[in-house]
């Protein structure tokens, strides 16, 4: 019988429930998972943008997280927002102390634009995160801060998940929806070598939360046992459907569907 999958989701809220935790809670569950937090920020958005963040304090955030292992447990952490370096080094600390696999979702800038991390908490996140990530899944903007290096084409892509992986991550999904191109490519990258993932590029301007959903279902499959390739693959066609199917909410950038499967099983 497969695992539940209890995952621990350190990230931001988002009031408008196509990203952050909200996002991370609705795909973890559909997925089968178990779904627990540890919220790092409340923001102020819908989608038409972000218009307030409110941290959490420190140990606020660290008593949430250790609430959730030391009763319930986690088999993956999933990060999200963390806003800036002492976060970032509160939750590397907390990741290490866990001893699960981490899936690490460098979340930098809202869809709409917001900064959501720190310029100065990069390099946190580099050094602290990065080598703890069993699977780190940056998009072109976020890989090319990270690295330093211009991420613009997918051969650009490779690249920077060569460097990442270097740098310690055990695994990096590198995601293509920035670079140009009728197609999108996404390349999970291991030391043992690739996997692409590409399709025709939706157009679309519901893809509020497409970077959350996505990691947060890489993380549940990840949970429940599934080997890296197959939680990914698995993962990577429930957002394709889920952006198919959008309901069309908001003004701008509108979320997913991320209850798709429970209604194809009624």
């Amino acid at each position: 019988m497969q695992s539940l999958g209890r995952v621990l989701i350190i990230a931001g809220s988002d009031s408008g429930g196509g990203a952050g935790i909200q996002a991370d809670i609705k795909t973890v569950t559909v997925l089968g998972g178990y779904a627990a937090t540890a919220i790092t920020a409340v923001t102020v958005q819908n989608t038409l943008g972000v218009t307030g963040v409110h941290p959490i304090p420190l140990e606020v955030i660290e008593a949430q997280a250790r609430a959730v292992l030391d009763d319930i447990g986690a088999d993956v952490v999933k990060t999200g927002m963390l806003g800036d370096a002492p976060t970032v080094e509160l939750v590397a600390r907390l990741i290490a102390e866990a001893g699960v696999p981490a899936v690490v979702d460098p979340v930098m800038i809202a869809k709409g634009g917001a900064p959501l991390l720190a310029q100065a908490a990069v390099a946190a996140v580099r050094e602290r995160l990065v080598p703890q990530a069993a699977l780190l899944t940056p998009n072109a903007p976020e890989a090319a801060a990270l690295t330093g290096q211009p991420v613009e084409t997918t051969d650009d892509l490779r690249r920077a998940g060569e460097a990442l992986l270097a740098a310690g991550a055990k695994a990096v999904l590198m995601k293509g929806g920035h670079v140009p191109g009728d197609r999108v490519v996404d390349v999970l990258m291991t030391p043992a070598g690739e996997t692409v993932f590409e399709t025709e590029r939706i157009e679309t301007r519901h893809t509020h939360g497409t970077g959350c959903t996505l990691a947060s279902a890489c993380a549940t499959g990840m949970a429940q046992g599934l080997p890296l390739t197959e939680a990914v693959a698995r993962a990577w066609a429930y957002v394709q459907e889920a952006m198919l199917r959008a309901p069309g909410l908001g003004k701008g950038h509108g979320p997913l569907d991320h209850g798709w499967p429970v209604r194809s099983r009624t």
